[in-house]
């Protein structure tokens, strides 16, 4: 049954993250009913499960509604039945938090106790309002040096976007992409050198894999078999080395804050490249600065 789960997210082209929480939630949700199908169980056993997380799990209203998001899927779109409202559902409270805020000396201090890659991705979440995730999957034709622009494709709500390439961060990106470029054709000689392509591309350009343009711009330091192309591919640099990188900064500054490598740093939980660079450069009511004015040098 999870293996039709599976299919039913990839046809209308879920994000394997979605399809990874979805497919979790399915099997905790048949566990704490003791191994019952789901064509057995209806609206008391998902309110039961539910009012559970909210109650004794203390889950966040967030989490809580992944986990409805993810059984309602599984009745509607896969079992195909009616799912009438949860009566007596006992929803978690979502509370009201306050974003946690770095300076700008914080995050400097931060940068400054950051080496090679994860500094470089640490500009560009900073100068260039790149989620995480986003900035681990750029790919090499994102980055338009010329018009210094990145295209960040398939961002939150699978859109795109394009935001700015900051200008402090330019040249050591550069001098990072001819070393990731020198590395290319050693995969290649050694009959590596694929990456992961989106959707069906890899249906429609055989080997674009291998092509330049579609390669990681921070790739993984490890190449891995694919075992239904048989390709030796390398995937990008997992966020967690990142993230992992900037708490420990965090930490080495001194900083009692819980800081961690996402939009929140910046006060915004959901931030467009106009606040990001209004955030950057504005100094106040006596104007503007250039964008490496006070930023590390890269």
């Amino acid at each position: 049954m999870l293996d039709r789960v599976r299919t039913a997210l990839r046809s209308p082209h879920y994000s394997r993250r979605t399809e990874e929480a979805y497919v979790a939630w399915i099997r905790r949700y048949i566990l704490f009913h003791g191994k019952r199908h789901p064509m057995e169980m209806g609206a008391p056993e998902i309110t039961r499960f539910l009012s559970f997380l909210a109650v004794d799990g203390k889950v966040a209203a967030s989490t809580q509604n992944q986990a409805l998001s993810a059984l309602l899927f599984l009745y509607r779109e896969v079992l195909e039945l009616d799912v009438p409202w949860l009566d007596g559902l006992v929803r978690a409270k979502r509370p009201e938090r306050l974003p946690v805020v770095l300076t700008r000396e914080e995050v400097r201090a931060v940068i400054q106790r950051l080496e090679g890659v994860p500094r470089l991705m640490a500009y560009l979440l900073y100068g260039a309002g790149l989620r995480v995730l986003e900035c681990c999957r750029l790919r090499v034709q994102d980055v338009d040096f010329a018009t210094n622009q990145i295209v960040v494709r398939g961002g939150k709500g699978d859109k795109d976007r394009v935001t700015m390439l900051p200008v402090a961060v330019k040249r050591a990106l550069a001098r990072h992409l001819e070393s990731v470029r020198e590395q290319h054709p050693d995969d290649l000689k050694h009959g590596a050198g694929w990456v992961e392509l989106p959707t069906a591309l890899v249906r429609k350009y055989p080997n674009a894999g291998q092509e330049w343009a579609w390669q990681w711009v921070f790739p993984a330091t490890r190449i891995y078999f694919h075992r239904e192309t048989r390709q030796r591919r390398r995937h990008h640099l997992h966020e967690s080395v990142l993230q992992r990188v900037v708490k420990s900064a965090v930490r080495k500054a001194g900083i009692a804050k819980r800081g961690t490598p996402v939009q929140e740093l910046l006060g915004h939980r959901d931030v467009t490249t106009t606040q990001i660079y209004t955030h950057v450069l504005n100094r106040g009511p006596s104007g503007v600065r250039s964008p490496a004015d006070g930023m590390p040098e890269a």
